[in-house]
């Protein structure tokens, strides 16, 4: 195994499988009142991983990944999702407008975030169905998708701090919607 894995120290077992994908318009037509995190260019697999044991955490419905995002099916993402990845329905999309154009039809609210320019999350009404976009880490949300966004949210900080790792943003923002939708 060790001549065959990243890891220093790998595990001695090996399990294959195989998903079947799921397509982005089924987990926005089928969820009645849910939360939806819809990572884009999250290039960082680690960072997937861990997006996606945060949405799984928190309740999400689903996970619609653009696909200029990392693989969330590659081992990293696996690895860091601590195999979430299987909790819930993942989709990717290759047309992220299409897909949130589809979304606002059927009722869902588009939700980005922003470090300083945005809502706070303590203010903003997030008790409906909800798609929580999260953007690249370095460069965020492209411009393009400014018109599509309903509403934009800042997380507070003390400090001088930029902004926070997108995982974690993600993590805090989800249990805000959870916490706003009074699930213990």
């Amino acid at each position: 195994m060790t001549a065959v894995s990243p890891l220093r120290s790998p595990s001695t077992v090996v399990a294959l499988g195989s998903y079947k994908p799921v397509d982005s318009e089924k987990i926005i037509s089928y969820e009645p009142n849910g939360l939806i995190v819809m990572p884009l260019a999250v290039q960082d697999p680690g960072n997937l991983g861990a997006i996606i044991r945060s949405a799984v955490a928190a309740g999400s419905a689903g996970i619609i990944v653009d696909r200029s995002s990392a693989d969330p099916y590659g081992w990293k993402a696996l690895r860091g999702s601590m195999g979430c990845t299987f909790r819930l329905p993942v989709a990717d999309t290759d047309n992220t407008l299409e897909t949130l154009r589809q979304a606002r039809h059927l009722g869902w609210t588009i939700v980005a975030t922003s470090p300083h320019n945005g809502t706070s999350i303590y203010d903003a009404d997030l008790n409906h169905r909800v798609i929580l976009l999260v953007g690249n880490e370095g460069s965020g949300l492209g411009s393009e998708l400014e018109q599509e966004i309903d509403i934009t949210l800042s997380i507070p900080m003390s400090g001088n701090i930029e902004s926070l790792n997108v995982a974690v943003a993600t993590a805090i923002i989800a249990y805000e919607i959870r916490r706003q939708r009074h699930v213990t």
